[in-house]
C-alpha cells in the first residue's frame, strides 16, 4: 500500500503547495531582490502550528535556489537550538565555518564576528520557532550582517515582539508579516489527496476517508498527515488493500499522542518543569505555579518569560489556560 513513505512524513516538502497561493506569491516577491544579488528585508511568518509556515518557507527557498546559482542557506529550529551559542553555531555550520569552534571555550562574540566576516554567496537563514530563542539580541546582530536575509517563523507575532528590547524591536518592526490561518476541512482533504497520490497505491483511501481524517485533525496539517501515516501503516500490517473508516478511528489517538510526545521532547528544561507542575496539579493558579517553579529550578526565569513559555505550551495544545489574567488557572490538556 505504501509506495513512498517519505511523503507521509511531516518534514516532506511537496512539489506543489496547496491552498497557500497568496502566501507563496507574497513571500516570493519579498525574496525577489536576492535574484539580483541584493538582500531581502526580514520576513515573519506566523500563525498556529500545522498551518504550513515551515513547509512554505523551505519550499520557496528551494525554488529560489533553482534561480540563483550561488546561494547559501540554513534552517535552524530554535526550539532545539535555543541558546545564542547553538544558534550561531548552526548558522556558521551552514557556510562551513565551524572547523575550529569549541562549544566550551569559543567566545560568543567571535561567532558573530566570523558570521559578519563571511564573504561567500548570499546567505538566506530560516529561524523556525524563533520565539523560543533564549536571547533574542541575536536577531539584532543578524539584522546588521550584510549579505544575509532572515525568515522568521513563530506561532504568535505578539509572543515574539513583546519581550524584545527597544533596540531589537526597532530593527524588526518593519519586517514583512505573513499570517497563516488554520486549514479548513476541504483544504486538509486536498493536501492529503496529494500525499496519497504520491505515496500510496491507487484506491488506498476513499474521499470519505480523507474528510474523516481532516475532521479529526481540526485544521492542523501535522495531525492530518500523522493520522494518514498511522492508518496506512496499520492497514499495510493487516494486509488490507485499503484504509477503512474503522482503521482511521483506531489510529487517531495514537497519531495525536505521537505528535504530542515529539513536542514534549522538544521542550526546554524550564518548559518541562512547568509542564510537569501543571500535570501533577488538577489545576493551578499563576502565583502557585511560579512559586513551585522557582523551587524546582536553579536559575528561574522572570515571570514575564514564564508567561511566554506557558503561552507556547498552550499554542501546542499541551495545556489549557482558563480565565482572564487575574483569575487564570492552568490545566494539562488530556
Amino acid at each position: 500500500m505504501i509506495t513512498d513513505a517519505r511523503v507521509l512524513q511531516q518534514e516532506f516538502i511537496p512539489r506543489e503547495i496547496q491552498h497557500r497561493d497568496n502566501e507563496v506569491n507574497y513571500l516570493s516577491s519579498i525574496l525577489e531582490p536576492i535574484t539580483d544579488g541584493q538582500s531581502a528585508e526580514p520576513i515573519l511568518l506566523y500563525g498556529p502550528s500545522g498551518t504550513g509556515k515551515t513547509c512554505i518557507a523551505q519550499f520557496i527557498l528551494e525554488r529560489l535556489r533553482e534561480n540563483v546559482v550561488e546561494l547559501d542557506s540554513q534552517y535552524v529550529n530554535c526550539w532545539e537550538d535555543y541558546t545564542r551559542f547553538k544558534t550561531l553555531y548552526q548558522l556558521l555550520d551552514g557556510v562551513g565555518k565551524t572547523y575550529d569552534i569549541h562549544r566550551q571555550s569559543t567566545p560568543r562574540d567571535l561567532l558573530v564576528d566570523r558570521l559578519r566576516d563571511y564573504d561567500g554567496p548570499h546567505y538566506v537563514v530560516i529561524l523556525d520557532e524563533v520565539d523560543q530563542l533564549q536571547s533574542k539580541d541575536i536577531l539584532y546582530d543578524l539584522y546588521r550582517i550584510p549579505n544575509l536575509s532572515i525568515i522568521l517563523i513563530a506561532n504568535s507575532e505578539e509572543d515574539l515582539f513583546s519581550p524584545l528590547d527597544d533596540r531589537v524591536r526597532s530593527r524588526l518592526q518593519n519586517a514583512h508579516r505573513i499570517h497563516f490561518d488554520q486549514y479548513g476541512d476541504n483544504e486538509l482533504a486536498s493536501i492529503l489527496r496529494d500525499r496519497t497520490q504520491w505515496g500510496l497505491t491507487e484506491g488506498a483511501i476513499t474521499e470519505n476517508g480523507l474528510y474523516q481524517i481532516a475532521d479529526r485533525a481540526a485544521g492542523d496539517a501535522r495531525v492530518a498527515i500523522g493520522i494518514l501515516r498511522k492508518a496506512a501503516r496499520e492497514a499495510s500490517q493487516a494486509n488490507d488493500d485499503h484504509i477503512t473508516s474503522e482503521t482511521i478511528v483506531d489510529v487517531v489517538l495514537e497519531a495525536k499522542m505521537e505528535i504530542k510526545q515529539k513536542t514534549l521532547d522538544r521542550l526546554t528544561p524550564d518548559q518541562k518543569t512547568l509542564y510537569s507542575i501543571i500535570t501533577d496539579a488538577e489545576e493551578i493558579t499563576p502565583p502557585a505555579l511560579y512559586d513551585q517553579y522557582q523551587q524546582q529550578v536553579d536559575d528561574p526565569k522572570t515571570e514575564r518569560t514564564v508567561r511566554n513559555y506557558l503561552a507556547k505550551l498552550a499554542q501546542y495544545n499541551l495545556i489549557v489556560m482558563d480565565g482572564n489574567t487575574k483569575a487564570r488557572v492552568y490545566r494539562a490538556k488530556p
